[in-house]
């Protein structure tokens, strides 16, 4: 609520690096549809370790473990909780999955904050999907063990006004699309954690709704590498960036220069690592010749050289030439015309060769 007032947006200076943070994020942005065009069989696998890893990070950066053996036989095998732990690590699992498949069916108001704690504690003794009924404050543990007060979040009495109003005004700017979803996405997640809604799993919450929030503005990379475990690899800037950011929020006098800087230099970074990891591995011997038949598969029934070039556009037309020439040979496409203009018809199924492309993951 106290960042997303277009006033006080238009107040927070943006630096010069900063605007080229955002601008290396758009280039990413449109890179990530080629990968996934080019790659299904490698993003599949990139999938189902980037759903793992950020269900151990996100619960461990709040304390939440199980011993390794045990977490792999659950994330293998989704079972009857045998305690607390387990049964929140299956919530995560659960409602993230959900995210990554259908993130448009979400709305962004308080019922859906809500039922996404309630899903997370659904298998739990604890009452989730309720808002904190004590007043809860923000403590960290100093080196000499003493704690002291970071924070104070909104009362427990004024958290639902000042749900209703952040998702108000995260909508009201979303969907006028005066400010960059980049932009809003952090100003709202940073809100809620200065706001503290519940009394357990404030974290958790915050990292599904980064996630969530990413997808509906198209950044899908949280689908291919982990957010969750980048934020535990930086949870000391994580703190510090909103120890800077929260000074002077109750009286809206904040800068969120420091929590956008953290914000961006994660994204950036995964997509980094994405494009690191699809780059390895399609370098692989065999890899562009399960590019290109995938790409035919996934064409209509009648189709040109220009049609691959496109979804392969890392691919030379010579390399496309043979393999269509290979196909054509075994009798699965056939030949309509010739030169540049000629079309490919295919006569039925292409039996890819995907051989051994697991990620070093």
């Amino acid at each position: 609520m106290k960042s997303l007032d277009i006033d006080f947006l238009r107040r927070q200076a943006v630096p010069i690096e900063m605007s080229g943070m955002l601008q290396k994020l758009g280039e990413f942005k449109g890179r990530q549809d080629l990968f996934a065009h080019q790659t299904p069989q490698i993003l599949k696998t990139l999938k189902q370790t980037a759903i793992i890893e950020s269900t151990e990070s996100s619960n461990r950066i709040e304390g939440v473990t199980v011993p390794a053996k045990r977490f792999r036989e659950l994330m293998r095998h989704p079972v009857k909780p045998r305690d607390r732990s387990e049964a929140e690590i299956l919530g995560y699992r659960k409602i993230l999955s959900r995210i990554h498949t259908k993130p448009e069916s979400f709305v962004i108001d308080e019922k859906t904050i809500l039922d996404l704690h309630r899903e997370i504690y659904a298998r739990t003794d604890i009452p989730g999907g309720q808002w904190k009924k004590r007043n809860n404050t923000i403590e960290e543990r100093l080196p000499d063990g003493r704690w002291v007060t970071r924070f104070v979040p909104v009362s427990a009495r004024e958290t639902p006004y000042y749900m209703k109003e952040l998702c108000v005004r995260f909508n009201r700017l979303w969907d006028k699309r005066q400010v960059s979803p980049l932009i809003l996405i952090p100003a709202f997640v940073f809100d809620f954690l200065c706001i503290h809604p519940f009394s357990d799993g404030n974290g958790c919450v915050s990292r599904l709704l980064t996630v969530l929030l990413l997808h509906q503005a198209g950044y899908t990379v949280g689908r291919y590498i982990s957010i969750e475990r980048l934020i535990e690899e930086s949870k000391e800037t994580y703190y510090e960036s909103l120890k800077l950011s929260s000074k002077g929020w109750h009286k809206s006098r904040h800068n969120l220069k420091a929590w956008w800087e953290y914000f961006f230099g994660v994204l950036i970074e995964a997509y980094q690592e994405f494009e690191r990891r699809v780059g390895t591995i399609t370098k692989k011997r065999g890899m562009k010749t399960a590019i290109i038949e995938e790409a035919i598969e996934n064409l209509p029934a009648t189709f040109g050289i220009s049609d691959i070039q496109r979804l392969c556009p890392g691919v030379s037309r010579d390399m496309i030439r043979v393999i269509l020439n290979r196909l054509r040979r075994k009798g699965y496409i056939a030949c309509k015309g010739t030169g540049r203009g000629a079309l490919w018809e295919k006569r039925g199924n292409i039996p890819i060769k995907r051989g051994n492309k697991r990620s070093n993951s």
